[in-house]
C-alpha cells in the first residue's frame, strides 16, 4: 500500500499569524483612537479624486476602496483590525463618491471666450472692498441683451468701480450692467492659485468687470443690509487698515484692509486673525458665557438651581449662530459654528469638552456637506492647528510639565508663558508645510508674534469692540473706539515688524504633491494615535520635508496665455520678458519660482538681447548652455526671419502661433501648445517640465479651462514691420 509523504507546514502562515496578531494587539490598544481616523479617510477619498485624472481612475478608486473593505470583512473574522480596515474601505469609497457626485450637481455653463456684453441679473451676494474702491456682485437669473455669448453662464461675478454703483445694491435687486467678461482663469503656472476649481463648485461661469455706471432696474433698497451696515459703521468709527481688520472681525467683511497691511499679516503669519474661523467664534462664545453667567447670577433662586452654566451655554450657542450669520455664513465660519456647537453640548451633558473626538466630529460634518473644501488652504489650516493644539495638550508629558501648581503667581506666569510658546511652535510647524503648499513662503517667527497677537486679538480688541458696538446704541462708543484703534495699529505694527525682520520669510519652489501628502499623513500619524508606534510619522515626514527642500527652482516660468515669462538669472533672482507685467502676473511668477526678491526686467539683464519684438536669452544648467527665445510685441514679423530664429533657440515662447517651419531645437510654447498643456514650468538642469494641465486630466473645470483657451484666437496685427534684433 502507498504511503503519502507528510508535506512540511508552510512557513509563511506563522509569519502571517504573528504579524495579524501584532496588528491586532497595536489596535487593541489604540481602540479609542480608531473613530478619529473615520474623516481621515473620508478625506483621502476626496483627495484621491482631486489627484486622480479621469472617471476610470475614479471608478478604479472607488472599487478599490470597497474591494478592501470586503476582503478585510471576509478575513477578519470579527477582528477588530477586519473592522478597522472595513470602515476604512467604505469611508475611503465614500469620499470619492461625494467630491465626485459634488462636482456633478455643481456643472454649469462656462463662457468659452472674452466678450464684452450687457447683462441684467439678479445680486446673490455684495462684497465691499474699499480699500480696492470696488464693489463686487455675484449676479445669477442672468439675461443677455442683444445676444448671449457663446456657452452663456448662468452664475457671473463683476467687480463695479465705486464711482459706477448706484445707492441701493442690495441682494435680490435686479441691475443692469455693460461688461467684459472672460471665464474663470486656470491657474497662471503650474502650483499658482486654481481659481477656476474653486468657481466651479461655486457655479459661477464667468468673471470680469463693470463697464460704465450699473442701473438698477427693480428691488433696490436704500437700507442695507446688516452686514454691510455694520462694516460701513465701523469703518467710520476707525478709519484706514485698523478699520478694516475691525471690520473684518465683526462681519468678516476684510475689504476695508489695504494691500500691503494684508501682505505684512500674512508674512508674519497672522493672516488667520482676518479670517473668522475658530478663534473669533470662541472670543464671541466666550464673552457671551461669561456675560450672561454673571447676570444670570444675580438671580438667587436662579443660582441655586444650578441651571446657570446650561443657561449661560445656551446663550452662547445663540451667539454662536447669530454671529455666523452675521460674517456670511461663510463654511470656514459654519465649521468653527459647527464646533463650537459641539463644546457646548459637550459641556452641557458634562463631558470633557475640547478633545480629538470632537474635531473629528466636525471635520466629518465639514467633509459630508463640503468635500470640495479639502483642497483650500482654509480647511487645511484651521484643521491642522486645532488638532495640533488638541494632541499637544492631550499628551501626558505636556500635561504634567503644565499642570496646576502651588508656586506663586510668578511660577503660573512663566508656565503659561512656556505653554503658550510650546503651542505657537507646535502650532507653526504643523502649519509651515501646508503655507509652503499653498503659498510657497515659510515663516519663521510667526510663533512669536501669536504670543502677543493672539491674547491681544481674544482679550483686548474683540471686548473693545463688542463695548463700542453696544455703547454706540447711546452714542457713547467713541472713547471706546478709540482704544479699540490703538489696539489695531499694536497689532499691524507687530505685524510690519515681523514681516520685515530679517530673513521673517523663506520662498521655497511649488512643494510636490506627493511630499505634502507624506507630510500631512505622517503628521496625522504623530497626532491621532497614542502608543510609541506614533513614532513612525516621523519618516514620512522627513522624507517628504528632504524632498521639498531638494526640489529645484524651476529656470523658465511660462504662463498660459504665453505673455508672460520668467527666467531664473545665474545669481537666482527671477527677471521678467515684460517689463510693464501687472502686479498679480509678478507676484506669482515670483512665489512660483520660490524667489524672495523682486523681479527685474529681462531687457535689463547682461545674459538676454532684447528688442520691441524678440527677447534672447542664455541660461546655464546641467553643464550646457540653453537659449531662449521670446516674443514680445503683437507685430508679426518676416516669416523666414521668425523660423530662422526659431531654429537657434532651444526653447521658443510665444502669446501667438507661430508658423509651421518654426522648429526650436528642444520645446516650442506658443498660443497652440500652451491651449493643451496651460502655464508650464521648467527646470532645466533635469529636463523636468511641468505643466498646469495634466495629460488626460478630466476634471471638469479643467476640461471648461480647455475649451475657453482653445477657443480664444490667437491675436493677429494688421502690422508688418522687419524684425528688430536690435539691443
Amino acid at each position: 500500500m502507498a504511503t503519502t509523504a507528510a508535506q512540511p507546514p508552510s512557513t509563511h502562515l506563522p509569519a502571517l499569524q504573528t504579524a495579524r496578531t501584532w496588528l491586532a494587539g497595536r489596535l487593541e490598544a489604540e481602540r479609542d483612537q480608531l473613530p478619529l481616523w473615520l474623516p481621515v479617510m473620508v478625506g483621502a477619498g476626496v483627495a484621491a479624486w482631486f489627484a486622480l485624472p479621469n472617471s476610470g481612475a475614479w471608478r478604479a478608486a472607488l472599487l478599490s476602496g470597497l474591494a478592501i473593505a470586503f476582503f478585510a470583512a471576509a478575513v477578519g473574522k470579527g477582528g477588530r483590525g477586519g473592522r478597522a480596515v472595513t470602515v476604512g474601505g467604505v469611508a475611503f469609497s465614500l469620499g470619492v463618491a461625494l467630491i465626485w457626485a459634488k462636482a456633478d450637481r455643481a456643472a454649469a455653463p462656462v463662457l468659452q471666450r472674452p466678450v464684452i456684453v450687457r447683462v441684467v441679473g439678479r445680486i446673490e451676494r455684495v462684497d465691499q472692498l474699499p480699500a480696492r474702491g470696488l464693489v463686487r456682485l455675484r449676479l445669477s437669473d442672468l439675461q443677455w441683451i442683444d445676444r448671449a455669448p457663446l456657452y452663456a453662464p448662468d452664475r457671473i461675478r463683476v467687480n463695479v468701480a465705486d464711482r459706477d454703483k448706484p445707492a441701493g445694491l442690495v441682494p435680490k435687486a435686479r441691475v443692469e450692467l455693460r461688461a467684459r467678461l472672460m471665464p474663470p482663469p486656470a491657474p497662471a503656472v503650474p502650483g499658482a492659485y486654481d481659481f477656476a476649481r474653486v468657481a466651479w463648485f461655486d457655479g459661477i461661469g464667468a468673471t470680469g468687470r463693470a463697464l460704465g455706471p450699473v442701473r438698477i432696474v427693480s428691488g433696490g433698497d436704500l437700507r442695507e443690509p446688516v452686514r454691510t451696515r455694520l462694516s460701513r459703521h465701523i469703518l467710520s468709527q476707525v478709519s484706514g487698515s485698523p478699520g478694516g481688520i475691525a471690520a473684518a472681525l465683526a462681519t468678516g467683511d476684510t475689504g476695508g484692509i489695504d494691500d500691503a497691511d494684508q501682505e505684512a499679516m500674512r508674512a508674519s503669519g497672522l493672516a488667520h486673525l482676518l479670517s473668522v474661523s475658530g478663534l473669533h467664534i470662541t472670543a464671541a462664545v466666550g464673552i457671551t458665557m461669561l456675560m450672561a453667567s454673571r447676570l444670570l447670577a444675580l438671580n438667587m433662586r436662579l443660582a441655586i438651581t444650578g441651571r446657570v452654566p446650561l443657561l449661560a451655554a445656551m446663550c452662547g450657542a445663540v451667539a454662536a449662530l447669530g454671529y455666523t450669520w452675521l460674517t456670511g455664513s461663510e463654511v470656514p465660519t459654519v465649521r468653527s459654528c459647527i464646533a463650537a456647537l459641539l463644546v457646548l453640548a459637550a459641556m452641557a451633558i458634562g463631558r470633557e469638552a475640547l478633545t480629538l473626538r470632537l474635531v473629528a466630529t466636525g471635520a466629518l460634518v465639514v467633509l459630508l456637506l463640503w468635500p470640495e473644501t479639502l483642497a483650500g488652504p482654509s480647511f487645511q489650516l484651521s484643521f491642522a492647528a486645532v488638532t495640533a493644539i488638541i494632541a499637544l495638550s492631550e499628551h501626558p508629558r505636556v500635561r504634567t510639565w503644565f499642570a496646576p501648581r502651588d508656586d506663586g503667581w510668578r511660577g503660573r506666569f512663566l508656565r503659561g508663558g512656556a505653554s503658550l510658546l510650546l503651542t505657537g511652535l507646535v502650532v507653526e510647524f504643523a502649519l509651515m508645510p501646508i503655507a509652503v503648499f499653498h503659498f510657497h513662503k515659510a515663516g519663521i517667527y510667526g510663533a512669536l508674534a501669536n504670543i502677543v497677537a493672539i491674547p491681544l486679538t481674544t482679550f483686548v480688541v474683540m471686548p473693545l469692540e463688542a463695548i463700542a458696538l453696544l455703547l454706540d446704541a447711546v452714542h457713547l462708543g467713541a472713547p471706546i473706539w478709540w482704544l479699540a484703534g490703538r489696539a489695531l495699529e499694536l497689532l499691524l505694527w507687530i505685524a510690519h515688524t515681523t514681516a520685515s525682520a530679517p530673513g521673517a520669510t523663506t520662498a521655497l519652489p511649488v512643494m510636490p504633491w506627493t511630499a505634502f501628502a507624506l507630510i500631512v499623513g505622517g503628521g496625522l500619524w504623530l497626532a491621532l494615535w497614542r502608543t510609541d508606534w506614533r513614532r513612525l510619522g516621523i519618516v514620512p515626514v522627513v522624507i517628504g520635508v528632504g524632498w521639498t527642500l531638494l526640489t529645484p527652482a524651476p529656470d523658465v516660468l511660462v504662463t498660459g496665455d504665453g505673455r508672460h515669462a520668467a527666467l531664473r538669472m545665474s545669481d537666482g533672482r527671477i527677471a521678467l520678458l515684460r517689463d510693464r507685467a501687472g502686479d498679480y502676473a509678478r507676484s506669482t511668477l515670483a512665489e512660483a519660482g520660490g524667489a524672495d526678491e523682486v523681479p527685474v526686467a529681462l531687457s535689463d539683464q547682461a545674459a538676454a538681447q532684447c528688442s520691441r519684438d524678440l527677447c534672447r536669452a542664455t541660461l546655464s544648467a546641467g553643464g550646457r548652455q540653453w537659449r531662449v527665445l521670446a516674443t514680445k510685441s503683437s507685430y508679426l514679423v518676416p516669416i523666414a526671419d521668425m523660423i530662422a530664429a526659431c531654429r537657434s533657440a532651444d526653447i521658443v515662447v510665444s502669446d501667438r502661433r507661430l508658423p509651421r517651419g518654426c522648429t526650436p531645437r528642444w520645446l516650442r510654447l506658443d498660443r497652440t501648445a500652451l491651449s493643451q498643456t496651460g502655464g508650464v514650468a521648467i527646470t532645466l538642469a533635469t529636463g523636468n517640465v511641468r505643466t498646469v494641465y495634466r495629460p488626460g486630466d478630466a476634471h471638469p473645470w479643467v476640461l471648461a479651462a480647455m475649451n475657453a483657451a482653445s477657443a480664444h484666437k490667437p491675436r493677429r496685427s494688421s502690422n508688418r514691420r522687419p524684425i528688430d534684433t536690435s539691443r
